[in-house]
């Protein structure tokens, strides 16, 4: 079974190696048709502690590491946003 893979921005640092993500999609109302906005925040493990409030991030599910944290930031990002930042 494939892990998903979501996008977000980062809400909160402060725990230690715990970073908060909020997630926003965009679903259609069933009955008024109309777009409209949800969102949803996540705890996710940032090992290092390496990212910070504002920064987008992408989180991939993982297998439980505490009572709310179920998923893990991408490594593949953090070498990203180093490189975006020089």
């Amino acid at each position: 079974m494939p892990r998903r893979i979501l996008q977000g921005k980062v809400v909160s640092d402060v725990s230690d190696k715990t970073i908060v993500v909020l997630v926003e999609r965009r679903v259609m109302h069933p009955l008024y048709k109309k777009i409209i906005r949800k969102s949803k925040k996540y705890h996710a493990h940032d090992a290092r502690n390496v990212h910070k409030i504002g920064d987008t991030v992408r989180i991939r599910e993982c297998r439980p590491i505490s009572k709310l944290k179920t998923w893990e930031v991408l490594r593949e990002e953090v070498g990203a946003l180093a490189a975006s930042a020089t």
